[in-house]
């Protein structure tokens, strides 16, 4: 099981060139047990509404289409998630990271993501 973060969702499914090999080999070995933290589709909106994305569709049919075309699984944010990022040490400022982090030690899964401050987190497995 992956949980991929909101800009490897970006350069899977836009970017591809921009992850490294290993990082590819590891996403399609494991193919079926792709997930996404429901945060990430706002992220996304919230991103490409501020011009610094470009999508060429609308953000919500970006996302839609990459989730589908991937077959990842979206985990929603739970309370016990809202709750655990509230609680977790300021080293990362952004909200929508945060629920990641939170996702992931929830779920025990390991982080597809290229975040340096990210793997700062104790008990955090971050691929890349």
């Amino acid at each position: 099981m992956l949980l991929l973060d909101t800009c490897a969702l970006l350069m899977l499914a836009g970017r591809r060139e921009d992850i490294p090999d290993k990082v590819i080999k590891k996403l399609t070995a494991q193919a079926d047990e792709l997930f996404i933290s429901t945060i990430s589709s706002f992220e996304i909106v919230l991103k490409n509404r501020l011009g610094k994305l470009g999508l060429p569709m609308s953000a919500e049919e970006w996302y839609c289409k990459a989730v589908e075309g991937y077959a990842i699984e979206e985990i929603p944010v739970s309370s016990a998630i809202a709750m655990k990022s509230a609680s977790l040490p300021f080293l990362h400022k952004d909200p929508c990271d945060r629920i990641i982090i939170a996702t992931a030690l929830e779920h025990r899964m390991p982080i597809i993501t290229a975040d340096q401050i990210i793997p700062q987190y104790a008990g955090i497995k971050v691929i890349w």
